[in-house]
């Protein structure tokens, strides 16, 4: 395994932990707070510089088809950065309503980010 292949893994691994902590966090606290943007953050830096490392791998070794997890992976990138964003908003000047159901968002975007996670695994692995 490449030194390349084993430091894009870890940093989605580590998007994977952050971004589950600040959405469950934010789930389980029945409202947003700062500390889960600082997750948000984490999990959004991390998997940009997994995706950035991931599609450099890729790109040396001619396999950077767009494809199904391609499709997926970027449409989770846009969706964390928009959820950042939309979060950032939320806390700052939501109200009370919106910061209780901000989580409905957060589980939607992380799912989709989950399933793209999933499926590098999957292809990466050559199980499909």
């Amino acid at each position: 395994m490449s030194p390349l292949l084993i430091v894009a893994s870890m940093a989605m691994v580590a998007a994977l932990i952050l971004y589950s902590i600040g959405v469950f966090g934010e789930k389980v606290s029945g409202t947003i707070r700062f500390k889960h943007l600082l997750f948000f953050v984490g999990g959004l830096v991390f998997d940009t510089i997994g995706t950035t490392l991931m599609n450099r791998i890729a790109s040396q070794s001619g396999g950077s088809s767009i494809g199904l997890h391609q499709i997926t992976g970027g449409a989770a990138l846009v969706l964390m950065a928009f959820h950042l964003v939309w979060a950032v908003w939320v806390y700052n000047k939501g109200n009370e309503k919106a910061k209780h159901q901000f989580h409905k968002f957060s589980l939607g975007v992380w799912s989709l980010w989950v399933v793209s996670f999933v499926l590098g695994i999957l292809l990466g692995t050559g199980v499909i």
